[in-house]
């Protein structure tokens, strides 16, 4: 598995801790020889990171908000992911396009087969590539969702940082938002790996190594 680019996305609302274990997989991974690259979405990039503060920040509608959220995933997927994957990297990138049907689809109720043709068009797979996924698109090889209660996330954030355009909206966001993640779970389950967030840091992290134990990418 060392020559193979593993791409691996990390989902779930705001307070549900995904931050704080995308760090502890990417050491977990170095200490056995492989080389990470850590990344993020929307950024990973300085063009995408110029696009994630407007998106953070500024008001604008949903088709917008879209566009430069796709914008975006483009850049770093040729910039950053594509190359990584081709080096053999292992890809650990906190959200991908999961949180665009959840946050922008279910969230703020923007047309889903709008965001699925803006899918297709982006996250196309190179020429050559097209074998790799049955959709023909760049997907994460495993995606894993931090599933949390939203009123317990909100608890979690309260007075953690000055809120940006998301963290500061309403608990029933939220719950629109955990629907949506769960709508693309049951869609693709056998990408998904359904973590219980409620839980304490240590026991979220035993199931998330073990995950990766039992796929043969981790020692034990």
């Amino acid at each position: 598995m060392k020559n193979t680019g593993l791409f691996i996305s990390f989902e779930g609302i705001d307070g549900a801790g995904k931050s704080t274990h995308i760090d502890g997989l990417a050491a977990a991974f170095k200490a056995q020889g492989r080389h990470v690259t850590l990344t993020r979405e929307p950024g990973g990039t300085p063009l995408a990171e110029k696009l994630r503060d407007l998106v953070l920040h500024d008001a604008m509608d949903p088709l917008c908000e879209a566009l430069l959220i796709f914008a975006a995933r483009r850049d770093h997927l040729q910039n950053v992911i594509e190359p990584a994957l081709a080096r053999g990297d292992v890809v650990l990138c906190d959200r991908f396009t999961d949180a665009t049907f959840a946050y922008q689809g279910s969230g703020r109720g923007f047309d889903l087969a709008v965001l699925q043709q803006l899918e297709s068009w982006v996250q196309a797979l190179p020429q050559g590539l097209a074998g790799n996924s049955a959709t023909g698109l760049r997907q994460p090889d495993v995606t894993v969702w931090f599933e949390l209660d939203p009123a317990i996330a909100a608890e979690r954030l309260a007075g953690a940082r000055v809120p940006d355009r998301f963290e500061s909206q309403p608990v029933a966001f939220f719950q629109k938002v955990s629907d949506g993640y769960a709508q693309r779970a049951e869609a693709d389950p056998q990408r998904f790996v359904r973590l219980n967030a409620a839980q304490s840091r240590d026991a979220v992290w035993q199931q998330l190594a073990q995950h990766f134990v039992q796929r043969g990418w981790l020692s034990a």
